[in-house]
């Protein structure tokens, strides 16, 4: 029953924690067993608001009601499974904090748990702190996870730990303006489709976006710090990667391995540390207005990737802007648009913003020191160096690769928003 009346009185026990006198709110002080018990009696559509301090979990939620922490609200799992599992479908988990989930990858500890029945769940303005896995979408179709903080654990390997979101068959499922640091990938995405990832920012982590047979989605104004990896998008057809930006990750900024017929737009790779963009057996991908600054490889093609279209970009001092080795010319240009080259000395008479020269970003020498790393011991040669002379006189003396017929004469720009404080 949810206001006390003379009922209550023959029953004291019900009254052992206080209730709201709006029908379908319950107020929940923070003591022992008090949750559980409410959760017990409440109904479909009810709103449980948690009082300030700690409440002990886990918990179940059966029934389709909101809880409430209004920030000061804090759910422990006690180490034991997941803090808060969800079952049915039209859940709201909002303003709380979060924590004390169990260790068990088996099971998926996890903050929230979103089970396959609790379609539409939302999970919005938590705390999700030193859990195994921050949130759990287990095949909740058309789900929201929503900023949120999410701190993984800190005391496994990075491979030992949960992700921050991890997505399981969770068709329609959105995360968005998520702030995700420490545990071991941002989102993985794994056998879903035409999920959205909006707006999050990564830090601290091995990837900050891992997809997995996920196709029709899109990755769209995420930001990646210092993680080992940004966007690596595998096994996926028809993912729309745009405006996103990574800044000094490890290993690569965007990467594409088996993904196909994809769109990357848009994005900003800044500083670094190997590739800016990696392709390995990545076919008709269209890769357009990106800005690839400061890595020690501006974009890599390996493992036969074919058939993409790349054009509108721009390659802004890497150390090595294209390697891709081939026998045939390549023409990265589309429509009359080329990409943009910093160590192009281009000229352009006309005025058409198009230089009037095509780019060949490598040579002979490139492929010789890229199959065998030792010749770079006669980089200094003169015979070297008088090769590499012939090749730029005598362009019908290289061996093929990329060429751009139509480089662009000034580079995209695409500034970096705000960056929260992700604390």
């Amino acid at each position: 029953m949810k206001r006390p009346g003379f009922i209550a009185a023959l029953f004291p026990a019900l009254l052992l924690w206080p209730l709201a006198s709006v029908a379908g709110e319950w107020d929940v002080p923070a003591e022992p067993g008090a949750l559980a018990q409410i959760l017990a009696q409440a109904e479909d559509g009810d709103v449980l608001k948690l009082a300030p301090g700690r409440h002990s979990g886990a918990v179940v939620i059966d029934k389709a009601l909101t809880l409430e922490g209004n920030g000061a609200a804090v759910i422990d799992g006690l180490g034991e499974g997941s803090v808060i599992s969800v079952t049915v479908p039209g859940v709201v988990v909002r303003g709380l904090t979060i924590e004390g989930s169990g260790s068990s990858h088996q099971t998926i500890d996890s903050g929230v748990t979103l089970g396959k029945k609790a379609i539409g769940a939302i999970v919005e303005n938590n705390r999700l702190i030193g859990n195994l896995y921050g949130v759990n979408i287990h095949g909740a179709k058309d789900s929201l996870v929503a900023n949120n903080f999410i701190e993984g654990r800190r005391d496994h390997r990075v491979n030992d730990r949960g992700n921050g979101v991890y997505v399981w068959n969770a068709p329609g499922a959105r995360v968005e303006g998520n702030d995700v640091r420490w545990g071991r990938d941002g989102i993985f995405v794994n056998t879903s489709k035409k999920n959205s990832f909006k707006n999050n920012q990564f830090r601290e982590l091995r990837f900050a976006v891992h997809y997995m047979h996920a196709d029709d989605s899109e990755v769209i104004g995420n930001v990646s710090i210092g993680n080992d990896l940004g966007y690596a998008v595998m096994f996926s057809k028809r993912v729309r990667i745009i405006g996103n930006i990574s800044i000094g990750d490890a290993d690569h900024g965007v990467m594409l391995n088996y993904a196909n017929s994809s769109e990357v737009r848009g994005n900003l790779v800044l500083e670094g540390g190997n590739r800016c963009t990696f392709l390995y057996n990545a076919h008709k991908n269209q890769i357009s207005g990106n800005r690839f600054e400061r890595c020690e490889i501006g974009i890599h093609f390996t493992a036969g990737s074919e058939r993409n279209e790349i054009s509108g970009n721009a390659f802004i001092g890497n150390r090595t802007q294209v390697k891709y080795v081939g026998s045939r010319w390549v023409d990265w240009s589309a429509n009359g648009l080329g990409n943009y080259w910093s160590d192009f000395a281009a000229y352009d008479i006309n005025g058409d913003g198009i230089a009037d020269t095509p780019y060949r970003p490598n040579d002979s020498m490139d492929h010789i020191l890229w199959t065998q790393p030792a010749a770079k011991l006669l980089l200094g040669a003169p015979a070297v160096q008088l090769v590499r002379w012939s090749q730029s006189a005598f362009p019908a003396l290289l061996p093929g690769g990329v060429y751009d017929s139509r480089p662009m004469m000034q580079p995209v720009e695409i500034e970096i928003p705000p960056l929260g404080d992700s604390s």
